[in-house]
């Protein structure tokens, strides 16, 4: 059985805390088509974490996700009803891999990255 700590460093990309406004388009689980405001809490090369998401969706429902000028498909890998609300958090990975997939470096330190975003989302 794996340790927690095992667990933990299952990830293969570094997390970076970034807030984004995006746009959410996809099906929920109850098969009704949807598109919504929504945002990151944080992203990877390869995915991202929303937050605001008041649907419930399923694994592994693809979105399509729209930032500024960008629009890039994911697959839904896991869900989280935050307790007490309505609301949840989705974990993302992308369809096809991109260098920069948000048109910024995320090569680099977490607070460049969020000092970047911030800069780029106008926040």
């Amino acid at each position: 059985m794996p340790s927690i700590k095992d667990k933990k460093n299952r990830r293969t990309k570094d997390r970076f805390k970034a807030v984004l406004p995006v746009r959410v388009r996809g099906t929920d689980a109850s098969g009704t088509s949807f598109e919504v405001l929504a945002h990151t809490l944080d992203l990877t090369p390869t995915g991202a974490r929303l937050g605001a998401i008041r649907l419930d969706v399923k694994v592994p429902e693809t979105l399509t996700i729209f930032y500024h000028q960008r629009k890039k498909e994911f697959t839904v890998v896991w869900t989280r009803l935050l307790a007490g609300t309505h609301e949840y958090q989705v974990g993302l990975l992308a369809v096809a891999q991109e260098k920069e997939p948000w048109g910024l470096s995320l090569a680099c330190s977490g607070k460049d990255a969020l000092t970047k975003a911030s800069a780029v989302s106008g926040a």
